[in-house]
């Protein structure tokens, strides 16, 4: 007791060289760091704190707070204390090129779920993360997943049914339906049936079964979050931390709820692992996937392949039907191509077929380009020894260990690859530009919504496969004209997107 009671006195008389001395380590800290990364400019909090980016993140518009800081200080600007970010997409497909130094940042530590448990988006580690990859390749691939295709035309008749059935408007009716719920409702459907074998039967049932899109519309912001933010991030991955605010998988609510539920479906295929079913995780437990590895990417795929192809379709739904000539061109392609014996099938367009559409797939990837759905800084870090890079036309050095985030908004608006009109929806800049090499680009740009290299999402397939026989079906079927054009929906960026109310008129096809 003596000695405790001296060092509380000892503290209290030095309190305040204690707290000078702190001063001027922190101070020191934050200038080492103000000098490493001082080739860059940046928001001036950017320069010594990460009170810029902490504000950025919890902000409702994170991904054009991202792209006006490249705007104003360049395409390789500072946001943080050890944080740049790019909108060159030579610098994004050079950090994830195959034999690159770059590795994945803190960033994705962050997305560990549970805490301490690395799943295929969260591994930093190369070799482990090829490894997974190889593991869970044949899962994502129709040839040795046969199911994939039928599986996804099943839930695109029932999203049609769903509409018929309930949601018809007529001269004496009005019925306006919530597109964004119901595509929402359609994605998870998907990921589900693909991911364990049986959906969940949103679209069957009208109703977010389980709670799971309301989970995961609650979960995902909050993980782009704490993996944009440093401190956050260390805290909620440390483990007697993350322990005690990390919630039970008996939880009631949030994502531990989503946790239990994922680990209750894992345990009862791996019990019965020898029965023959073609799905994802038949073929991730062939590979070798452990029940706990299982627990991990399944939570992983809910939160990652039920939004982000929702994000897609809904955009790309929203700028067809708000923009007359691009709805008139589409409809008459589909026409069309119904009118041609043999080349469209029923009840669902075939992947073979959507493919020979050039105006549906550049309706497709222009929503693509003019609304990404992972928008969160993906950052990479870069190789010990540092890296050399020509941005804007100069030579620059980027420091050993320096985390390096994309700005996607800003990267899919650049006049220089995309034309003077890059703010505009488009999809004739896909059809009509005659340079080749400038065609290639742009495809290439827009294709890194789904990673690159030894990032490459696997899911890409899947994703496309969901968003054209999505769009083709609707318009094969029904008239779509949005209720309120002043404000056709509720859409809020908080690293990932939350689309809520976009009410549409549904009329039968005459």
């Amino acid at each position: 007791m003596t000695i405790v009671s001296t060092a509380i006195g000892l503290v209290v008389d030095f309190r305040w060289y204690i707290i000078a001395a702190l001063v001027v380590v922190y101070s020191a800290k934050g200038y080492a760091e103000y000098r490493r990364l001082r080739a860059f400019n940046g928001p001036f909090l950017a320069q010594w704190t990460d009170l810029w980016l902490a504000k950025a993140a919890f902000g409702t518009n994170q991904c054009g707070a991202l792209a006006d800081v490249c705007a104003n200080y360049g395409s390789i600007a500072r946001v943080g204390l050890n944080t740049l970010v790019t909108t060159s997409p030579d610098l994004i497909i050079r950090m994830s090129a195959a034999r690159s130094g770059y590795s994945k940042g803190d960033w994705y530590a962050g997305t560990r779920i549970p805490p301490g448990q690395d799943n295929i988006f969260s591994q930093q580690d190369d070799e482990k993360l090829a490894r997974r990859r190889a593991q869970m390749a044949d899962g994502f691939s129709g040839k040795t997943n046969p199911s994939l295709e039928p599986t996804i035309d099943k839930h695109v008749c029932s999203l049609v049914n769903l509409l018929r059935s309930k949601y018809i408007s007529t001269t004496e009716s009005f019925r306006p339906v919530d597109m964004a719920r119901k595509i929402g409702f359609y994605a998870m459907d998907v990921i589900t049936d693909l991911a364990f074998g049986k959906p969940y039967g949103n679209l069957e049932n009208d109703k977010d079964m389980y709670d799971y899109i309301q989970l995961t519309e609650a979960m995902i912001p909050v993980v782009v979050r704490m993996s944009a933010i440093p401190v956050l991030r260390t805290l909620f991955q440390t483990e007697w931390i993350s322990k005690a605010l990390f919630p039970s998988d008996t939880s009631e609510a949030g994502i531990g709820r989503l946790l239990g539920i994922a680990k209750k479906q894992v345990s009862q295929r791996y019990a019965n692992k020898n029965i023959d079913h073609q799905d994802m995780i038949s073929s991730f437990i062939a590979h070798g996937l452990t029940e706990t590895d299982l627990v991990a990417e399944s939570v992983m795929q809910i939160l990652a392949g039920g939004e982000t192809p929702a994000t897609g379709f809904r955009s790309t739904l929203l700028f067809i039907i708000t923009n007359p000539r691009v709805y008139a061109t589409l409809q008459k392609e589909i026409d069309n191509a119904l009118k041609t014996d043999g080349m469209i099938s029923r009840p669902v367009v075939k992947d073979r077929e959507w493919r020979q559409l050039e105006y549906l797939q550049a309706v497709v990837r222009e929503g693509l380009r003019l609304c990404p759905p992972v928008t969160g800084l993906l950052s990479k870090v870069s190789p010990a020894g540092g890296d050399e890079f020509v941005v804007d036309g100069e030579r620059v050095f980027i420091p050993g260990g320096t985390n390096i985030g994309w700005a996607c908004w800003g990267m899919y608006r650049d006049k220089a690859v995309f034309g003077e009109d890059s703010e505009l929806y488009r999809p004739e800049r896909w059809l009509e530009e005659q340079n080749q090499d400038k065609l290639e680009r742009m495809r290439k740009v827009v294709d890194l919504n789904f990673g690159y290299g030894k990032y490459y999402c696997l899911g890409r397939q899947v994703a496309l496969s969901e968003m054209h026989k999505g769009v083709f079906e609707l318009f094969r079927n029904f008239d779509l004209e949005i209720v309120n054009p002043a404000r056709p929906w509720k859409s809020q960026n908080l690293g990932s997107w939350i689309q809520r109310e976009m009410l549409v008129r549904v009329t039968e096809r005459k």
